[in-house]
């Protein structure tokens, strides 16, 4: 079970994007598509074939996992996450400064 996955809200904690919060978009491995975070230009040819117009594309690139977590918004920080098993044998991940659960 990973403890990042697609749709949490996550902030940045190191690097030139560090204090910006998005939501996961992707997990691949150890890095994590993050919406509006670490935002590289992409310079693109044209593709008459494809109907693709040619430019300077603004889009996310890929950020290791190491570098976020996860927004806790009882605290309004980031937060580290750790696994609790429930009574019914559920494995479920909690936020490690009040032990509240992050997914329901």
């Amino acid at each position: 079970m990973k403890r990042i996955r697609k749709g949490d809200e996550v902030i940045v904690t190191t690097g030139r994007s560090k204090g910006q919060k998005g939501q996961v978009l992707r997990v691949m491995e150890d890095r994590l598509l993050v919406e509006n975070v670490n935002m590289v230009k992409k310079h693109t040819k044209p593709n008459p074939q494809l109907g693709t117009q040619g430019g300077i594309i603004e889009r996310e690139a890929p950020i290791h996992a190491s570098n976020v977590q996860l927004f806790n918004p009882g605290t309004g920080k980031a937060d580290r996450v750790s696994f609790k098993v429930l009574e019914d044998g559920r494995k479920v991940r909690v936020f490690r400064s009040n032990g509240e659960a992050v997914d329901i």
